[in-house]
């Protein structure tokens, strides 16, 4: 039976307030994504949202129970080994873009390859493909301070695909971006990860975007509604 892409069982995130208050991020959360599968989470702000992405990426740690990535515990990785997993399996997407506004829309693309030290052949040709693909590809020698919002995005996404992670985590892409920007992005980015055979889980506020997913999960005050759904 193929693994899990995203598997969390019974994770919780505290994190110390004034006194010995402790505060819940989330709270015994559990559930499984398939992979090739999308699946959204959706929420009040401060439900949670955002520390389960960071958790799922590695970026942070739980506090109690375990997350995987197609069948690794993250646990048992130190933090360069994190780093690793992050840079081979895992794509990031973020609402502000984290582009840098000095270099072109081609190398902040290429940014995650330029950053392991690969040499410019090996992934030129993957760069212009993904270009191509979100209708940039005319713009590739352009500074990306001069796109607009929902051109940034495209090519956020662009980037965090370069590498074929095989797990995309988007925590409110289009956050920043107009209706009609935000609904375009987003059918651009599932169009792109069912292609690319990836699995999807992305944060949103929208009940409209949460829909396009196979599967919604979601957070009330860092606990998982026990109607949402897995992908599995």
């Amino acid at each position: 039976m193929e693994q899990a892409a995203l598997t969390f069982a019974k994770v919780s995130k505290v994190y110390d307030g004034a006194g010995s208050v402790q505060r819940y991020a989330l709270r015994d959360v559990s559930f499984e994504i398939a992979p090739g599968t999308t699946a959204s989470i959706v929420g009040r702000s401060g439900s949670g949202k955002s520390t389960l992405l960071h958790l799922a990426a590695g970026i942070d740690v739980p506090t109690h129970g375990s997350v995987a990535v197609h069948g690794t515990p993250l646990a048992g990785l130190s933090e360069t080994g994190r780093t690793r997993l992050r840079r081979r399996d895992i794509g990031f997407v973020f609402q502000l873009f984290h582009l840098l506004p000095h270099l072109t829309v081609r190398d902040n693309v290429a940014l995650p390859e330029l950053i392991a030290g690969a040499r410019a052949r090996s992934f030129r040709e993957r760069v212009t493909a993904l270009l191509e693909r979100v209708g940039l590809a005319d713009r590739a020698d352009d500074p990306v301070a001069g796109l607009s919002g929902g051109e940034m995005q495209r090519v956020a996404i662009c980037r965090a695909l370069l590498r074929r992670p095989r797990l995309l985590l988007a925590d409110e892409p289009t956050g920043s971006l107009d209706d009609a920007s935000g609904q375009m992005v987003m059918e651009l980015m599932l169009q792109m990860v069912s292609e690319e055979g990836a699995t999807l889980v992305y944060a949103t506020h929208s009940r409209e975007l949460a829909a396009m997913a196979d599967g919604i999960l979601r957070l009330h005050s860092g606990m998982l509604d026990p109607e949402s759904g897995s992908t599995t």
